[in-house]
């Protein structure tokens, strides 16, 4: 079976990897678990996967190292069900420290939210 692909889908995914990353710049925790499927599976350098989403908003509320900053995307590309996203993350390490991290992000789509999120950085840091 073959999925059709229309401008409003390509839209639509763009819209919530945008979407995401905004959520992730506000602590808008809200909107961040609307983006994910509830059994999301997030692998991150460094970390072992994270299965579920509970466990992925509590990496986000208590565990990530960065106190604040935002993501600057430089590009989004989707092919039907998957989509991959590079850019960069200028902040604030909770120790105080400047960040300025270059990321690559890769997912799958399902029902309108992200079912899975790989993350590369450039070094093994973030």
């Amino acid at each position: 079976m073959s999925t059709t692909i229309t401008l409003s889908n390509l839209t639509d995914k763009k819209q919530l990897i945008v979407t995401f990353f905004a959520a992730v710049d506000s602590s808008d925790w809200n909107l961040l678990k609307n983006c994910f499927d509830e059994n999301i599976i997030y692998e991150r350098p460094g970390y072992q996967p994270f299965i579920g989403l509970d466990k992925l908003l509590r990496f986000y509320q208590y565990e990530r190292i960065i106190a604040s900053g935002q993501h600057y995307i430089e590009y989004i590309v989707i092919d039907n069900n998957y989509g991959a996203c590079w850019g960069s993350f200028i902040g604030i390490h909770k120790n105080g420290s400047q960040l300025n991290e270059r990321f690559v992000d890769v997912y799958s789509f399902k029902n309108g939210k992200f079912k899975t999120r790989r993350s590369y950085f450039f070094r093994p840091a973030v």
